[in-house]
């Protein structure tokens, strides 16, 4: 039996290593299929804001099976129905975002496990491999990671007690949402935004919490994984299509 949920990307969380994915917003799963194959550590398939329902992550999904990337779903708001949904069909992590303080941040754990400790409802479905794998109430907790998304300046203020709370495996930051909460819109060299990354940073190192951020391409990437950043997101699926038509367009005109 095959077990679609392994605890591979907790682990690395844990061990504080380094991991490279990208962001899926493309319906279509030649593309997950294809980048789960060049060497990526997990991908994100991104319900906040791409055009993707659970349905559809799902099926996305599936073609990782056989690989060795980690499917991580972004759940469009920290809600108990969203995130259980998105639990039921099979991630190894959950990204919650907007979560601006420890209450939050606790009610995000909890919508994660199932009772006493949470008040997450039985039907794993597809991650109890359709119920196949009796054990997945079991293990669940400790198989799935869940990710706090800091994005605001409350988050900022708050971003110890929200990593310090139990269940919270990492912080992930959104860098355009908190540029514009902090009131410097995509303004990613101002000092104002530069202090809160490191801020963030300090806590995690705090905390003992690793953290991600979403970046432009190989530059940005390299730049953020110097500061000490773990989770590095090499932009999107569709920004890599358009900088690679772009290139070879360029490529081709300069010729």
């Amino acid at each position: 039996m095959t077990e679609f949920v392994t605890g591979k990307l907790k682990k690395i969380l844990k061990e504080n290593k380094v991991s490279v994915g990208t962001w899926i917003t493309i319906n279509n799963t030649d593309v997950t299929e294809a980048l789960s194959r060049i060497g990526f550590d997990w991908l994100v398939f991104d319900t906040e804001h791409a055009p993707l329902t659970i349905e559809t992550v799902q099926r996305l999904i599936q073609p990782l099976n056989g690989s060795n990337v980690s499917p991580i779903i972004r759940v469009p708001w920290n809600d108990p129905v969203m995130i259980k949904l998105a639990l039921d069909v099979g991630p190894e992590g959950i990204l919650v975002p907007w979560v601006n303080n420890k209450e939050q941040a606790i009610n995000a754990v909890r919508a994660c496990r199932y009772p006493p400790e949470g008040i997450r409802g039985w039907g794993p479905r597809r991650a109890a491999v359709y119920g196949l794998d009796p054990t997945y109430w079991k293990r669940a907790k400790d198989d799935v990671a869940l990710i706090a998304q800091i994005e605001t300046r409350e988050a900022l203020d708050n971003v110890v007690d929200i990593l310090s709370t139990d269940g919270i495996d990492a912080f992930f930051i959104g860098p355009y949402d908190l540029s514009v909460s902090l009131g410097f819109p995509l303004d990613f060299e101002c000092e104002t935004f530069k202090s809160a990354i490191d801020t963030v940073l300090e806590a995690g190192r705090k905390t003992g919490k690793p953290g991600g951020i979403y970046t432009s391409g190989g530059q940005d990437a390299v730049k953020y994984l110097k500061k000490g950043f773990k989770m590095i997101t090499l932009t999107s699926d569709i920004s890599l299509l358009l900088k690679g038509a772009r290139l070879s367009l360029d490529l081709i005109r300069s010729a």
